[in-house]
């Protein structure tokens, strides 16, 4: 299926907590989105891979999602190699975006920055003609390459390249965190706390888009980074 937008993430739950409001309100445009995860998050102190991947599959139904996949790499452990790049390339190829976003460059958690360096790497591969690739049935795929990566951002603060208005679709956005009920708050839940499963952690969640929408004068934002300048034909583009 060919999508708009394709975006990865190292574990299932990071694109709902970087930018799932983005996602959404494209997907309100008439855009069609997907998202590949990289692992199914099975280091995890909470939950089972298998509620992590029904979880996922919820949240990408409130996003209205057109394919969401998962690579099964190994949480903690996958690496940025040609055996991985290929499996990445194959999912770039099979989608033909035009824009994809994927982790943030550096964070908390390991994963993130490694998955960030994998998709970029591959996103850059995956337009090289003589690295062959097939798809399911077998059949090899041509050469693909985004027009533009962004990066959205985690944990860690980093400062923006571009921040999108999600005010409209915040609360959906809240539905699609909310979806993965083994990760976050959940007072019924008598499991061993985690850093993300605190009351706080959802409010550090709710302050960050708020710093970022504040930066642009709306109520809820969502960073990224650039991999390169953007361009536009107009200044008034930019308004």
């Amino acid at each position: 299926m060919k999508l708009d937008i394709l975006a990865f993430a190292s574990h299932p739950d990071d694109i709902e907590l970087g930018c799932s409001g983005t996602l959404i309100a494209h997907i309100a445009e008439g855009k069609k989105v997907g998202i590949v995860d990289l692992t199914q998050g099975e280091l995890g102190t909470r939950g089972t891979p298998e509620i992590r991947l029904q979880e996922a599959e919820e949240a990408g139904k409130i996003m209205g999602l057109a394919a969401r996949e998962n690579l099964g790499f190994a949480d903690g452990f996958f690496l940025n190699d040609k055996e991985h790049q290929l499996q990445v390339i194959q999912k770039i190829r099979k989608h033909k975006p035009e824009l994809i976003i994927i982790n943030a460059i550096f964070d908390r958690h390991p994963d993130h920055g490694r998955g960030s360096e994998l998709v970029s790497e591959s996103c850059f591969k995956s337009g090289l003609k003589m690295i062959k690739t097939q798809n399911e049935a077998g059949e090899e795929q041509e050469a693909w390459r985004p027009k533009a990566v962004y990066h959205y951002i985690q944990d860690r603060f980093i400062s923006p390249d571009v921040v999108v208005d999600v005010t409209a679709y915040w609360d959906k956005k809240l539905e699609t965190i909310r979806a993965f009920k083994s990760q976050f708050y959940n007072p019924d839940d008598t499991s061993s706390n985690t850093y993300i499963s605190s009351p706080e952690f959802l409010e550090f969640i709710e302050a960050r888009a708020k710093e970022m929408g504040h930066s642009i004068g709306v109520t809820y934002g969502e960073g990224f980074t650039k991999e390169r300048n953007i361009g536009v034909r107009s200044l008034f583009d930019l308004i």
